[in-house]
């Protein structure tokens, strides 16, 4: 007897319908069973951010959430970030800003970025410090990411007051 539910989610705009085990974590479903590798398993505690995804327009850490917690939600990850240019500034202000390093929490400190540019479009460099500590980067020292979302958060400022 199969112990597997049926989900149906959108995810990056796409409708999915898969059948999951009822414990299958949100990450590990988008890795493992849609090929979506972009967002990483790191601590599976909640704890670094590498897991970030978007449900519903919030981000959330995809280790700490269940698939069939997305039960008729849209999910996006970083693939569909990407794919719909929403962050392109960011992207290239990390690369200005060398704020890649390894990559591997870039995923999720952009996923959190994302956030902050859109709830805190005035924030000053000390609360995208305080908004960006919960991911965690092993290779930055966080100064390079904070200085590409504070760089973002400049142009679009310009841009707001230029329109």
């Amino acid at each position: 007897m199969s112990t597997t539910q049926m989900i149906n989610v959108t995810v990056n705009g796409q409708a999915r319908s898969c059948h999951v085990e009822p414990r299958t974590h949100l990450v590990d479903f988008v890795r493992n069973d849609l090929g979506l590798k972009g967002s990483h398993l790191g601590c599976e505690h909640g704890v670094c951010g590498a897991c970030t995804v978007e449900v519903d327009g919030k981000i959330v850490r995809g280790c700490l959430t269940l698939a069939l917690q997305t039960q008729g939600c849209q999910v996006r990850t970083i693939e569909g970030l990407s794919d719909d240019g929403d962050v392109r500034d960011l992207q290239e202000s990390f690369v200005r800003n060398n704020a890649l390093q390894c990559g591997f929490c870039t995923p999720g400190m952009v996923m959190a970025a994302k956030e902050l540019l859109e709830t805190k479009p005035n924030a000053t460099r000390a609360e995208v410090r305080e908004w960006m500590s919960g991911n965690f980067c092993r290779c930055t020292g966080y100064h390079a990411i904070v200085d590409a979302v504070c760089e973002t958060l400049a142009e679009r400022a310009k841009k707001r007051a230029a329109a």
